[in-house]
């Protein structure tokens, strides 16, 4: 059994007992329940079912922790100009374990 959903922008396809990072939620702690709503696509026993958008169901998820990722560089150089620029980016995540897909 699976499941796609949209969090944060993004679509991720999510089974049972996964653990995965998703963009940084806010607003919650660490142990607290989630619920993705938005899910586009189930497959299970009697098969698959596609929303049309959105299928009706949920599912369920913890947050095990937040963190940030590691720093990625941005560098933009223009030869002959005397311009450069310099820039660093670190992004927030979270780690969700999937609980149940109920759809």
């Amino acid at each position: 059994m699976y499941a796609v959903v949209t969090a944060g922008g993004r679509q991720l396809k999510v089974r049972p007992d996964e653990k995965l990072r998703v963009d940084f939620l806010p607003n919650t702690s660490e142990g607290e329940q989630v619920v993705f709503d938005k899910i586009l696509l189930v497959s299970n026993d009697q098969g698959i079912r596609v929303g049309s958008p959105f299928v009706d169901g949920v599912v369920r998820a913890t947050v095990l922790s937040h963190g940030r990722d590691d720093k990625v560089i941005v560098y933009k150089k223009k030869k002959r100009v005397d311009y450069h620029k310099k820039q660093g980016n670190r992004q927030d995540f979270t780690t969700v374990r999937i609980d149940s897909i109920e759809a």
